[in-house]
């Protein structure tokens, strides 16, 4: 494939009412992600840390970028698998009740018809979000309750807003009653369509505005200021959740020839640079 030049940012706050930070991310190029855990300590901060430990295995070991959307879903049923068999784990420990579940958006490079593409995917409530000549247009779907009523035409967005269930999702990982219904959605997005990516869990976007959002990415150049001032505006805005972004940029792309000349060199430098 195509190597990508990234440059990334991430950040992550508990927020200023909750008491653990049951968000994890992953910002290991070509692969990010952002989990939204739910279930408390040893329960939500443990699913969410699952997702990010079995994506971080494809970014460690390299996946095949042809398949995009098996690999996602293949590795989605190993967390799905880890989640449930460690909950179950804790109840049998006596542990009545226990829940662990998490969201899910990833971002993954992936190859199609030759060329390097962008493949989202996501479950639950945290979103993924391309940024565009000025332009923030939110490319994942939510799934729950509040987007289904949007989507009956029951309600508003404005009304969703401030609906009283507008937490409750219809799908996720781990937890019992949504075990049944832990399949993604895949979105397949040319490069120069997302130049700039933004992951986020629902502590970010329910707090803030997409023209607050579209503002701070529009002003800040390097993806890590984006990323922390996002984080940090969504928890000045009140901070009733956790609150995690992760901002990609595209840079360039990199001739292969080129890439493994470089990946070369630098094998060879590291070599060197280990004799006596």
């Amino acid at each position: 494939m195509t190597a990508v030049e990234l440059h990334h940012g991430a950040a992550s706050d508990v927020g200023l009412v909750r008491e653990v930070n049951e968000d994890s991310y992953l910002a290991t190029p070509p692969v990010f992600v952002v989990a939204d855990g739910m279930g408390g300590h040893d329960g939500g901060d443990v699913a969410s840390r699952i997702v990010v430990e079995e994506f971080g295995r494809l970014a460690t070991n390299g996946y095949d970028p042809e398949h995009g959307a098996a690999v996602i879903a293949e590795t989605l049923q190993a967390c799905q698998g880890r989640i449930v068999e460690y909950a179950a784990a804790q109840r049998a420990r006596g542990a009545t009740g226990f829940r662990a579940g998490t969201t899910a958006v990833v971002a993954m490079l992936v190859e199609d018809a030759g060329t390097p593409q962008w493949l989202l995917a996501n479950l639950g409530d945290s979103r993924a979000y391309r940024f565009r000549d000025g332009e923030l247009d939110q490319v994942s779907v939510d799934h729950s309750l509040v987007q289904e009523l949007v989507d009956s035409g029951a309600i508003t967005e404005a009304d969703a807003a401030v609906h009283p269930e507008r937490h409750v999702i219809t799908r996720a990982l781990g937890v019992p009653e949504h075990r049944n219904d832990a399949r993604a959605d895949y979105f397949l997005l040319p490069l120069p369509s997302a130049e700039r990516l933004l992951l986020c869990s629902d502590g970010v976007s329910g707090m803030l505005e997409a023209a607050e959002i579209a503002e701070i990415l529009g002003r800040l150049e390097d993806p890590r200021d984006a990323a922390d001032a996002v984080v940090a505006a969504a928890v000045a805005a009140g901070g009733r959740d956790n609150a995690t972004a992760v901002v990609v940029d595209v840079v360039g792309l990199v001739r292969q020839d080129a890439y493994d000349a470089e990946r070369q060199r630098g094998s060879l430098e590291e070599k060197l640079g280990a004799l006596p």
